[in-house]
């Protein structure tokens, strides 16, 4: 990537350290959009870059210390300028991701995957805020077939239904199918009053929620009336053939391995399919297989197929969510570690 930003002072390598290096700011770029309100973009760098010397004088920022870490704060830079010519605002929260890209995915780009622009409603975009979520992305887009898995708040089926609603304004699909298993989540409704939709509608209630995001609130009936967008339980596609169809099945975790082909044969011509869920959260009874848990082996090497693993680093929800998945992961894996190994007969 060419450099936005001009270094006027060439980097000299001293034994792994550098002379101080003057970084100039185009003047088109006002520091403040780069540095944020009251400092608080550069102070987030300046944590991250704990071995240089960070200085800011005008429009230009100077550094010196380790050679690497000031080759990757170049790098940053010069990323972070892409991001605001893009038109976006530069929160803390994209200075913090595009660190953490640049340090644990450097091969990536962080102002192309934070810049691509899936749908936007009411002045507000919907993008991939991790390397991941890119990969996840552009799969969807890529494949007939794509298996989102990962845990909660990694964006799985909000991405998915963004790129449903790219393909349905793009003309590249006629409807939209959102589908999920009628499963309790750990807790027992008992008997539930009302018609056959209001007894379902707790079961749907997250797939709207996503709807409402990206579409004018007003737009959803008529859409739903007329078939274009359909929101149903899994149950419903059993007998179907869907074409030209943009199709989600979520919390696919609890489905059963019977249920998981049903609805992949549903596949029908011009149709794109995407499947999600998390196979730490499956709410099936106990002892019955997950058909998201045995899929990835029957399927595995067939073309336009792909499996996407989002992980705790791909949390876009409060930062303590992700915290949170990964104390739980390494919990798992040390009460795993400490299960007393089952010893087959005779032995």
């Amino acid at each position: 990537m060419p450099l936005l930003g001009r270094p006027v002072k060439a980097s000299r390598p001293t034994l792994g350290l550098m002379e101080r290096t003057l970084f100039a700011i185009p003047n088109a770029i006002p520091m403040v959009a780069l540095l944020g309100a009251a400092d608080v973009n550069l102070r987030i760098i300046e944590e991250a870059f704990p071995a240089l010397s960070i200085t800011v004088r005008g429009n230009e920022i100077s550094f010196s210390g380790k050679l690497e870490e000031g080759a990757r704060l170049e790098a940053l830079i010069n990323e972070l300028l892409v991001v605001i010519r893009s038109g976006q605002v530069l929160s803390t929260d994209l200075v913090t991701r595009s660190i953490s890209m640049l340090e644990h995915v450097p091969q990536e780009h962080p102002a192309e995957v934070l810049s691509l622009n899936i749908v936007s409603n009411r002045g507000r975009s919907i993008r991939p805020k991790t390397a991941n979520q890119k990969h996840y992305v552009d799969a969807i887009d890529e494949n007939t077939i794509t298996f989102g898995i990962g845990p909660a708040g990694t964006g799985k089926t909000y991405l998915a239904m963004a790129m449903a609603i790219s393909a349905l304004q793009a003309k590249s699909v006629n409807r939209i199918i959102l589908t999920r298993p009628a499963v309790e989540a750990g807790e027992h409704l008992g008997f539930l009053p009302g018609t056959l939709s209001e007894k379902i509608d707790p079961y749907l209630r997250p797939l709207f929620d996503a709807l409402h995001d990206m579409i004018d609130q007003d737009s959803i009936p008529r859409l739903m009336q007329t078939g274009i967008i359909e929101v149903a339980p899994l149950a419903y596609m059993r007998g179907r053939t869907l074409n030209d169809a943009f199709i989600i099945l979520d919390e696919a975790q609890n489905t059963s391995p019977e249920q998981m082909k049903m609805f992949l044969t549903r596949l029908g011509f011009g149709s794109k399919m995407v499947i999600t869920g998390d196979v730490t959260q499956i709410d099936l009874p106990s002892g019955q297989k997950s058909g998201l848990n045995v899929i990835r082996d029957i399927l595995t090497g067939l073309d336009d197929i792909a499996f996407i693993d989002l992980s705790a680093h791909d949390v876009i929800r409060n930062s303590l969510v992700g915290d949170i998945v990964e104390a739980y992961g390494k919990f798992d894996e040390l009460r795993a570690a400490s299960a007393p190994r089952q010893l087959r007969p005779g032995k």
